[in-house]
C-alpha cells in the first residue's frame, strides 16, 4: 500500500513539473525536490548511482563536438525504420536520448521537447527521441508528451552501446526501482536493466556532432536553449 501511495504522488508531481511554466532545468529540479522530499532514502539510492557512474567517466568517451556521429538504423514508434543519414539528408539533427515512457524525467523532458519543437523545425532542423523500450510503450511516450517527432526504438541499447553511452543500473538501484513499481524488463524485453545515459546530441548536415550534453545524473537534460543556440550557430 505505501509503494502504491508513494507511486500515486509521484505521479502527481510528474504531471505538475511536466505543466510548469518554466525552463525545462527547473521542472526537473523541481521534480528532484519532491523526490527527496517523498523517498529520501530512494533518493540517497540515486545519488550512491550517480557517484558510482562519474567515479567510472561514465558517458565520457561519446562523440565530442567536431566528431562524427556513427549512424543508425531504428524503428519509429509506429515500425518504420529510420537512419541518420535520411535525417541528414534534410537537416541538421537533434538527439535526444530518454530512459523511458515509465521516467518522470524523460516524460517532463519530452514535453518540453514537443514545445520547442515549432522552433526547431523552423531553424531547418529535425529531432529524435530515442530509448531503449519497445515501440508500443515509445508510442506511449510520445502520446504522453504530445510529441510531433518520432521516437526510436534502440533494442538492447546497441545504438547507446556504440556510443558509450550505456550503462548497468546496478543490484542497489534495481532493487529499489521494482519496489516502487519501475521494472523496466517488460518494457525494454530484457532483463538486463541496463539503460542509456539520457544524452543530447547536435548534429549537422555533414554529420559532425556541433554540440552534446552527457551527464550521468538522469535528472539533468541539455537546456532547450542551448539547443537553439548550437543550431542557429
Amino acid at each position: 500500500m505505501a509503494e502504491k501511495v508513494l507511486a500515486d504522488e509521484l505521479a502527481a508531481c510528474t504531471e505538475r513539473c511536466r505543466n510548469m511554466d518554466a525552463l525545462l532545468p527547473d521542472r526537473l529540479a523541481a521534480f528532484a525536490t519532491d523526490v527527496r522530499r517523498l523517498s529520501p532514502e530512494f533518493a540517497d539510492v540515486v545519488e550512491r548511482m550517480i557517484a558510482r557512474l562519474g567515479a567510472t567517466g561514465a558517458g565520457t568517451e561519446a562523440p565530442k563536438p567536431d566528431e562524427a556521429m556513427p549512424d543508425f538504423l531504428l524503428p519509429d514508434e509506429s515500425g518504420r525504420l529510420h537512419s541518420l543519414g535520411e535525417y541528414l539528408a534534410r537537416g541538421p539533427l537533434v538527439i535526444a536520448f530518454h530512459r523511458g515512457h515509465w521516467c518522470p524525467y524523460c516524460r517532463i523532458s519530452a514535453t518540453a521537447l514537443a514545445e520547442s519543437y515549432p522552433e526547431i523545425r523552423r531553424l531547418g532542423a529535425e529531432l529524435v527521441a530515442i530509448t531503449p523500450e519497445a515501440e508500443k510503450f515509445n508510442a506511449e511516450l510520445k502520446s504522453a508528451s504530445g510529441a510531433p517527432f518520432a521516437v526510436l526504438s534502440d533494442m538492447d541499447n546497441g545504438y547507446a552501446l556504440l556510443l558509450n553511452l550505456a550503462f548497468y543500473v546496478g543490484d542497489e538501484k534495481k532493487a529499489h526501482m521494482s519496489a516502487a513499481g519501475w521494472d523496466i524488463t517488460p518494457f525494454n524485453a530484457s532483463d538486463a536493466w541496463t539503460l542509456p545515459i539520457p544524452a543530447t546530441f547536435v548534429v549537422g548536415r555533414d554529420g559532425r556532432v556541433k554540440a552534446r550534453f552527457i551527464d550521468p545524473d538522469y535528472r539533468k537534460r541539455m537546456d532547450i536553449n542551448d539547443i537553439l543556440t548550437a543550431l542557429k550557430g
